[in-house]
């Protein structure tokens, strides 16, 4: 097997810095790969959290001026993730949110913050580092976008490079005249290179210029190549689909381990199920509802906005209410969303819970005391709540999108998939559909053996990194060949 490294740059990696999926991707693929002979090491920015943990890191570069003030590029280590570090105080040294201010709003400087990850990733590429000089660079999300494009207008050798999307909707947007403040030459300024629709996109740049383009799951790899789901791109990835490739993200199982993790009340494994119900009084009491077993508890762990589809379950509550279930919701986002849940919570004191943040610790209890979890977005890239679900017995309940459609599979469909059902699709995506999917969810959640079946099925599914990670692995090989011929 032949070694590969790999340079991974990230704009968040869990546990160090979250805020959504894209940093639970970034810390576990960088492990899981070590089995596949690549030695990866991650790129990120100097944010407060960054920089205390790695208080002892390596100094490898210091710059007087790195666009716009001082800098260091560091290298360190952090729970088994080699790092390379971007610490420029007057780009990141900020409390808070890695991307809006305590208002909710971006950054004004996000162009400039996330083209000098880029530009020293580019470096990187190049030679900078000359202990570590990568084969690949790969790229995540918009905020990583000018990797490849700086690498490509260095217009000398450079390593192959991987852009992988985690959601469309993020796209990096700025107007024209940032070109010349990050360093970008101007005859970049084209359909062929950076403009997008008058303005520049990173995102939109990673993707006409990177030698592979991944996203995180198959089917989400054919929903963006559709002008609605390409978000102004499915022309540009119809035209790239040769290089296009869709891989399910895993999740981190030792993280997400019912049998040791210490953030439930009550561990269990597959084969003795019993303690989920003492973690579902556990979740009752913590969401001030009403104990029972015999109602179906319903949790959703969610950003709150329109994508996830969470003002559809506003509308099928008064289904929910009817089937006799209870709702434990922990989230945030969108105001008028929040207020509306709130607003349910109080109407219905003892049927519904709403806890408005995140809370890593509680997710975990979520996912060990819920009966089902309800994942029901307009548009889903992969979802990693609903592999947590399998892992923990809760059973998922997921619109038909993206990789929700391809990592559960519906109870009325495990003979024709061949694979064993997992949980219950619904589609399209529409409030009534919920709402029906909910009323099948609640007689079968009352036929004991059917439901304990569908668990015990989630509870058996490979969830893991392992096989993700190989195809990763392969990916970056059959690169690297190509670009040998």
């Amino acid at each position: 097997m032949t070694p590969v490294r790999v340079l991974a740059v990230a704009s968040e990696v869990y546990p160090i810095v979250k805020t959504g999926g894209l940093a639970d991707v970034a810390g576990a693929l960088p492990i899981a790969l070590k089995a596949h002979g690549v030695e990866m090491r991650t790129l990120m920015p100097g944010y407060p959290d960054v920089t205390r943990m790695l208080a002892g890191a390596e100094e490898i570069r210091r710059w007087p001026d790195y666009f716009g003030g001082p800098g260091r590029l560091l290298a360190g280590s952090h729970d088994g993730l080699d790092l390379f570090v971007l610490d420029v105080p007057h780009l990141y040294a900020r409390p808070g949110n890695p991307y809006v201010t305590s208002e909710g709003v971006d950054w004004p400087d996000n162009g400039l913050r996330f083209a000098a990850l880029s530009r020293v990733a580019a470096d990187i590429g190049h030679g900078l580092v000359p202990a570590f000089v990568p084969e690949i660079v790969h790229a995540h999300d918009w905020q990583a976008g000018l990797a490849p494009a700086y690498l490509h207008y260095d217009n000398r050798p450079r390593p192959g490079t991987v852009m992988t999307i985690h959601n469309m909707a993020y796209q990096g947007k700025f107007a024209p005249d940032l070109i010349g403040a990050i360093g970008l030459p101007w005859d970049s300024y084209n359909v062929h290179g950076v403009e997008y629709f008058g303005g520049i996109s990173f995102l939109k740049a990673g993707l006409q210029l990177a030698d592979r383009i991944t996203t995180v799951s198959p089917t989400y790899a054919q929903e963006i190549q559709s002008d609605e789901g390409g978000m102004g791109l499915g022309g540009l990835l119809r035209e790239r689909a040769d290089v296009l490739s869709g891989i399910l993200n895993g999740i981190d199982i030792s993280v997400w381990n019912p049998q040791e993790d210490p953030h439930i009340a009550y561990r269990f494994g597959a084969e003795d199920l019993t303690f989920r119900a003492a973690n579902k009084a556990v979740l009752q009491h913590q969401f001030n509802l009403d104990s029972s077993d015999e109602a179906p508890l319903l949790g959703v762990i969610s950003r709150l906005s329109w994508q996830k589809g969470l003002d559809l379950l506003l509308e099928a509550i008064p289904t929910m209410l009817g089937e006799g279930m209870q709702l434990a919701l922990l989230g945030s986002g969108d105001r008028d969303l929040q207020d509306r849940y709130q607003a349910a919570a109080r109407a219905n004191p003892g049927r519904i819970g709403v806890m408005i943040g995140y809370d890593e610790v509680l997710a975990h209890l979520m996912q060990a005391g819920s009966d089902a979890l309800i994942v029901p977005s307009r548009f889903e890239p992969c979802g990693l709540t609903q592999l947590c679900a399998l892992r923990y017995g809760a059973v998922p309940i997921v619109s038909r999108v993206g990789g929700l459609e391809d990592t559960i599979v519906d109870i009325d469909e495990a003979d024709a998939s061949g694979r064993a059902a997992t949980g219950f699709k619904f589609g399209p995506v529409t409030a009534e559909a919920l709402a029906g999917t909910l009323r099948k969810a609640n007689t079968s959640f009352h036929d004991k053996p059917t439901w304990r079946r569908l668990q015990r099925n989630g509870l058996a599914t490979d969830v893991s990194w392992r096989n993700r990670a190989g195809d990763y692995a392969a990916l970056y090989r059959n690169l690297m060949a190509s670009r040998r011929v």
